[in-house]
C-alpha cells in the first residue's frame, strides 16, 4: 500500500484570538487539515499549526520524498522527510507540515493494522484523560463569565493565559488570578500561562519568580511560559525556586531542541506541540526522554479537534501523563469532527477506540472553514 498524495485544507473564519500582541482575526489562517490518500483510497488526517500556504510550500519540497512511500511506516517515513530537507528550513514551517503529514500517517497505519494509534505507540496506560479548558485573560468581569461558562461545559481545570496578564503590572495580576479562583472555587483547578513567546517580551527571572510565588497563594497547577523560550539559564533557575511547577516547550520543534532542556532539568513539565514539534513521533519521543528524566510532558493543544485527537493518543501511551489542552470555545474543536469531544460527568475525555485517531471530518465544518491553494 503505497502513499499517492496529499491533500491541505487550510481553516479560516472562526480562528479564535490568540492573545498575541498581534491579534488574530477570524479570517486569519493559521491552521491546517493535512490529509494523506493511499492507492487504494484509504485517508489518513492530520493537523499542522502553520497557515496552509507555508504548508503547501513544504508540502512541494516533500512531495517527491514522500508519495510512492509506504502508507504503514509512519517513524521512518516522517524521519526520511526531515532527513532529507533539513537544509531547507530544519525546525521551521516544513517541520510544521512534516508535523500534520506524520500524525495523518499514524491516522493511516491504526486504520490499516485496525488498532488505536495509543495501542500502535506503545500501549495505553490510560483510556481517560484530564482536558484543560484553554482560555485567554480578561478584565475581571468578563473573566468571571468566561470561566463560568467553560465550568457549565463540564471543565474541571482551566488554564489562562495571556495579556492582559504580564502586561501590566502585579496587582493586576493578582487580581485576575484571584478573580479566577474566587469565582471557579477550590474544586477547579488552574493553571496560568504568561505568553513569554509574545513578541518583546519584558520579564525576566525575578519577575517570574515573584509571580510564581503569588501563583502559589492561590493553588495554581503550574506557572507556563514565565519567561522567552529561548532562556535556558533562566528557566534553569527558576524551576529550582519556584514553589510551583513550571513548564514551557510549546514553541520547540524537533526532539534535538528539546534536549538542553531535559539534560538541564529546565521544566518540571514539557509542552510540546505535536502539529508542529515534528509530530506524534517526535512528540513522543520527546515524551519519554522526558519521562527517563522525571519530567513530565503535557501536550500544548492551541490548534483543532485532529490535534486534540492526536493529543489524547500520546498522552495515553505515556505513562505518567494527565492533561490534553482543549481550547473553548472554538469552531475547529468543537465542530470539526462528526463526534465531538465534551468532557463527561467528571470532567474527563474518553480515548477513542476505533482504528487510527478514531475520529471522522466533518465534512460540512470543513467545506464551512476550508481554505485551498
Amino acid at each position: 500500500m503505497k502513499i499517492a498524495d496529499l491533500r491541505l485544507t487550510g481553516l479560516a473564519g472562526g480562528t479564535v484570538e490568540g492573545g498575541w500582541t498581534a491579534e488574530l482575526t477570524p479570517e486569519d489562517n493559521l491552521h491546517t487539515i493535512v490529509e494523506v490518500i493511499t492507492d487504494d483510497g484509504r485517508v489518513g488526517v492530520g493537523s499542522a499549526m502553520t497557515s496552509v500556504a507555508l504548508v503547501a510550500a513544504a508540502g512541494k519540497l516533500l512531495r517527491p520524498f514522500l508519495i510512492g512511500e509506504r502508507a504503514d511506516e509512519p517513524a521512518r517515513v516522517s524521519e526520511k522527510l526531515r532527513q532529507h530537507t533539513f537544509w531547507q528550513g530544519r525546525g521551521g514551517s516544513v517541520e510544521h507540515a512534516i508535523s500534520g503529514i506524520d500524525i495523518a500517517l499514524w491516522d493511516l497505519f491504526g486504520k490499516i493494522c485496525n488498532q488505536p494509534v495509543a495501542r500502535l505507540l506503545g500501549g495505553v496506560y490510560r483510556n481517560r484523560i484530564k482536558p484543560y479548558g484553554s482560555l485567554l485573560f480578561d478584565e475581571p468581569e468578563p473573566l468571571g463569565e468566561k470561566l463560568k461558562q467553560a465550568v457549565a461545559r463540564g471543565f474541571r481545570a482551566i488554564k489562562l493565559g495571556w495579556k492582559p496578564f504580564g502586561r501590566r503590572d502585579a496587582k493586576t495580576d493578582e487580581l485576575l488570578v484571584r478573580t479566577a479562583r474566587d469565582v471557579v472555587g477550590p474544586n477547579v483547578e488552574l493553571m496560568v500561562d504568561a505568553g513569554g513567546s509574545d513578541a518583546y517580551w519584558p520579564h525576566g527571572y525575578k519577575w517570574a519568580l515573584r509571580t510564581a510565588q503569588m501563583l502559589a497563594g492561590y493553588d495554581v497547577t503550574w506557572f507556563e511560559e514565565a519567561l522567552p523560550p529561548d532562556d535556558l539559564a533562566g528557566f534553569v533557575e527558576l524551576r529550582l525556586h519556584s514553589p510551583i511547577p513550571i513548564t514551557t516547550g510549546e514553541v520547540l520543534t524537533r526532539r534535538q531542541s528539546f534536549w538542553p532542556y531535559i539534560q538541564a532539568h529546565a521544566a518540571d513539565i514539557l509542552q510540546p506541540d505535536c502539529t508542529k514539534c515534528g509530530g506524534l513521533t517526535e512528540a513522543w519521543r520527546i515524551g519519554w526522554m522526558a519521562y527517563e528524566h522525571n519530567i513530565q510532558l503535557v501536550p500544548h493543544g492551541w490548534n483543532t479537534a485532529v490535534g486534540l485527537a492526536a493529543d489524547l493518543h500520546l498522552t495515553a501511551a505515556l505513562p505518567v501523563a494527565s492533561y490534553v489542552e482543549f481550547i473553548t470555545p472554538s469552531p475547529y474543536v468543537d465542530d470539526l469532527i462528526v463526534n465531538p469531544f465534551r468532557p463527561d460527568a467528571d470532567g474527563m475525555l474518553t480515548l477513542p477506540d476505533k482504528p487510527g485517531l478514531g475520529i471522522e471530518l466533518n465534512q460540512e465544518t470543513l467545506k464551512q472553514y476550508g481554505v485551498r491553494v
